[in-house]
């Protein structure tokens, strides 16, 4: 009985683990929120697919898409901004992953500006009225980085206008 309840314990978690990462993928952009929720983006290793996941540390509320297939790249739309010189010139780092849900749209993003210094991350979330929901990440939680979807010809990108 002993071993039994040993190897429960060592599975649970990495259960719970396993629904933020399957063993086929690997994170593409992952941090936790300020209000103790994390924010997980993956692909499949041989990028056959890649989701969104946002939910409590041991529990995944929301995945999108609910489907894992090819498809799913298109569904997401990247854009970036870089603009270097330091302080002096505004510098900044701009980094957006966008997708629409059930009537409402998603902005993931990681920004630098270099005139006060501030990194942030953190999900903007905005209703059919373009009502704001902000979700403020936090920053030394985060695991990969957005911009790796630069180089990627799966993902549609998006001009920043800037």
């Amino acid at each position: 009985m002993k071993k039994y309840f040993f190897l429960f314990a060592l599975a649970l978690p990495l259960s719970l683990w396993a629904q933020y990462l399957l063993p086929n993928e690997e994170i593409i952009y992952s941090f936790e929120t300020k209000a103790g929720k994390k924010m997980t983006l993956v692909k499949d290793k041989q990028d056959q697919y890649i989701q969104y996941r946002f939910g409590s540390k041991n529990h995944v509320d929301m995945q999108f898409p609910a489907e894992r297939t090819k498809d799913s790249w298109k569904k997401f739309k990247y854009k970036s901004y870089m603009r270097g010189g330091g302080k002096q010139n505004a510098a900044m780092e701009l980094s957006y992953l966008t997708f629409t849900n059930k009537g409402y749209q998603y902005q993931l993003y990681k920004t630098y500006y270099a005139e006060d210094g501030s990194y942030n991350t953190g999900i903007t979330i905005t209703d059919s009225r373009g009502k704001e929901t902000e979700i403020p990440g936090i920053y030394k939680t985060i695991k990969g980085c957005i911009c790796n979807l630069e180089e990627s010809t799966l993902i549609e990108k998006e001009d920043t206008g800037l």
